[in-house]
């Protein structure tokens, strides 16, 4: 019997309006404790979540997954950096692009697969200036109107 389509999808709409996404990412995340059934409750938030590196590997910084309601002594530290896997061509591709001038990596989506695990979409990112912002207002105001049939 396959399993429930699950609906949890954690965005971070901030990401999409400060960066241009130039690749796209999809990665596993190392988990502890009870993180998994607080992903599961919906109670995360990639406000101010970006990618770094510490040797070859690569962390999630900022992503805050609360503590579960239910736990008891098992429980998680809610802001901790967080392993990200993916496997090691990606890495390094990655890792040199995010050596480069004004490159970053941010986290973009956060959701459960089909399989039931927690994976993170990140997003090889260039910060974007005042008038690609206000590019970027002006589209999405014309996308509305078109929608409402103005």
């Amino acid at each position: 019997m396959p399993k429930a389509k699950s609906s949890i999808q954690v965005k971070n709409r901030r990401a999409s309006f400060d960066y241009e996404f130039l690749e796209t990412y999809t990665a596993g995340i190392e988990l502890v404790g009870t993180e998994i059934k607080s992903i599961r409750a919906g109670k995360v938030s990639l406000q101010d979540a970006y990618c770094y590196f510490a040797g070859n590997q690569l962390f999630v910084r900022g992503m805050n997954v609360a503590l579960y309601h239910w736990g008891s002594w098992g429980q998680h530290e809610p802001v901790r950096d967080r392993r990200l896997l993916l496997n090691r061509k990606e890495l390094r591709h990655l890792a040199i692009e995010d050596k480069k001038a004004g490159l970053t990596i941010v986290a973009v989506k956060l959701f459960i697969a089909d399989n039931g695990f927690a994976k993170l979409q990140i997003a090889l990112a260039r910060g974007k200036k005042e008038y690609d912002k206000r590019q970027s207002i002006k589209e999405k105001d014309i996308r509305r109107e078109m929608e409402r049939g103005y």
